[in-house]
């Protein structure tokens, strides 16, 4: 069977199968631009799930430099997970640092990456508790909040040269590539931990 007939079957997005084509798993495990695809993809057949989780937080560490000094709560939501995919912290530790950063609401590229530290976390607290299906779509969502850290705070730098440079009009596209390239290094830093020998 063809990967995009078993992405069909998973119910993956329509971007995804579009884009996969007539690829194998390996052209497409190898070409992927999407960290949250390829993410979805490993928990959906589960990969081993300590793995995962620490595909997730290598996402999630991209938009750490998008935190204010003196925030600690995403790197220690991020070191808590990597802990219990070493056996090192419990469950409930995870639960609590992925709660505890998981706090704050208003949508900022600081707040983006806390949620991708949590979702990370809770990746890792979702195959304990739930299912994999879940745990798909928290460690997906790490890659995701990861990169739109990375865009919003493009973008607001991008408004703000904009604004003094009257070229408001490259706001939209900075934030873009921003996201874009951080999709693609959440799927190297995926590849460099889950290899394709994994996926079989």
């Amino acid at each position: 069977m063809m990967i995009r007939d078993k992405l069909i079957e998973m119910d993956a997005c329509e971007e995804a199968i579009m884009w996969v084509g007539d690829k194998n798993l390996e052209q497409a495990w190898n070409d992927c631009h999407r960290g949250d695809w390829m993410l979805w993809l490993a928990a959906k057949i589960e990969v081993e799930r300590k793995l995962i989780v620490r595909a997730a937080c290598a996402c999630a560490r991209l938009a750490l430099p998008h935190v204010p000094t003196g925030e600690t709560r995403p790197l220690i939501s991020i070191e808590t997970a990597e802990k219990w995919s070493d056996g090192e912290a419990t469950i409930e530790e995870v639960r609590k640092a992925a709660d505890a950063t998981y706090a704050d609401v208003a949508y900022t590229a600081a707040n983006a990456a806390a949620y991708a530290a949590a979702r990370a976390a809770y990746a890792a607290y979702a195959y304990a508790a739930y299912t994999a299906a879940n745990a798909a779509v928290y460690a997906a969502n790490a890659a995701v909040y990861a990169a739109n850290a990375r865009a919003t705070a493009y973008a607001a730098d991008a408004v703000y040269a904009a604004a003094r440079a009257a070229d408001a009009a490259n706001a939209a596209v900075y934030a873009a590539n921003a996201r874009d390239q951080c999709r693609k290094e959440c799927a190297n830093s995926i590849r460099q931990i889950i290899p394709i020998s994994n996926m079989r």
